[in-house]
């Protein structure tokens, strides 16, 4: 029997009208490297749901890439960015940011979150020139703890790094689920003005691959592309990412399927606490964080693919559930059958 994943959020192909958009333009001949006029209609697109159009958009293939370029074409060689200890630069990129020679600048978090006091607190550490000086902070939104930034937080982090000359970079590899949870405030528009940079995921919301980087910083656009070609990432077949992002923004898919992969971890969460089982943090986007007893997760391990997390006592573990834009809704009704049979 294949076990049903609830391990990722791309373990599924693509939206099915991708699948047709790329299928129909297949033989249509375009320019190379992003210049064609399908990443032309999409940046077009995305820069009216932002409301903006002094904004630079370029697409790359992924969030590990597009984390690695932004952060090092901003840092001078002398610079570090800041990040929470949970950050995916920090734990989940193989060091691509120390390959590069930057320092990442480590904050603790017990929800993912970095708070302005943190970024303060660094600041006034970096005393001198013998110490690497945060250049820039890093934070994701939903954080890899699924929790999500409000416009308070967002706009308190923004005003410490602009009074003290930071860039501020938002990750954006699950933007979809964070702006479709019931926690968020927070638009396409208000990022623009509060962030220098952010991007917006599509590898892990109905995109085969993909990620779009919004420049608003006028003084991170110059360049850019140069540092997309040495680092691989201006692809000649660009159109393949333009056509995605188009077919997502155009309409409002991009945010249907978010909804759908929030309202399928709802429903398991909803269940969860009915069996008064607690989580690690608070669940309000597509990724959740239950503490199961040992043998629930045993049991649940033989039909289903998940992360054992941490753990937490001797009989207990926290797992990570992750529910998609293509999750099925009677596995999800399944899996909560099976928590709730447990005794």
């Amino acid at each position: 029997m294949q076990k049903y994943s609830f391990r990722n959020d791309y373990s599924e192909g693509m939206h099915p009208s991708i699948i047709a958009a790329l299928s129909a333009t297949n033989l249509v001949q375009q320019d190379g490297y992003s210049e064609d006029s399908y990443c032309e209609q999409a940046r077009d697109v995305i820069k009216k749901k932002i409301g903006l159009q002094n904004v630079d958009i370029h697409f790359v293939s992924g969030g590990t890439q597009a984390n690695a370029i932004v952060i090092t074409s901003a840092l001078k060689s002398f610079e570090g960015v800041i990040a929470a200890t949970t950050g995916h630069i920090n734990v989940h990129e193989t060091g691509a940011i120390e390959a590069t020679g930057h320092k990442i600048i480590l904050v603790a978090s017990n929800d993912g979150k970095v708070k302005s006091s943190d970024v303060i607190a660094e600041i006034h550490r970096a005393e001198d020139h013998h110490m690497v000086r945060p250049g820039m902070v890093y934070i994701s939104n939903s954080t890899e703890l699924g929790s999500v930034y409000t416009k308070n937080e967002l706009t308190s982090l923004s005003q410490v790094c602009r009074q003290n000359g930071l860039y501020l970079f938002l990750d954006g590899a699950r933007l979809g689920s964070a702006f479709c949870s019931e926690k968020n405030d927070l638009t396409l528009a208000d990022l623009s003005v509060l962030t220098d940079v952010f991007y917006i995921g599509g590898t892990k919301n109905g995109a085969m691959m993909g990620e779009a980087i919004v420049i608003t910083n006028n003084n991170l656009k110059k360049d850019f592309n140069y540092h997309l070609k040495q680092r691989g990432a201006l692809l000649s077949k660009g159109r393949l990412m333009g056509i995605q992002f188009l077919e997502l923004f155009k309409e409002n898919l991009y945010f249907e399927l978010a909804q759908h992969a929030n309202l399928m971890a709802k429903k398991i969460a909803d269940a969860i606490k009915s069996k008064g089982f607690s989580f690690l943090t608070e669940p309000v986007s597509n990724q959740l964080f239950p503490i199961f007893p040992n043998a629930l997760i045993a049991k649940l391990s033989e039909k289903y693919e998940f992360y054992i997390w941490s753990k937490i006592e001797d009989e207990k573990s926290a797992v990570r559930l992750v529910t998609s834009w293509a999750s099925i809704e009677a596995k999800v009704d399944e899996f909560i059958e099976d928590i709730c049979a447990f005794k």
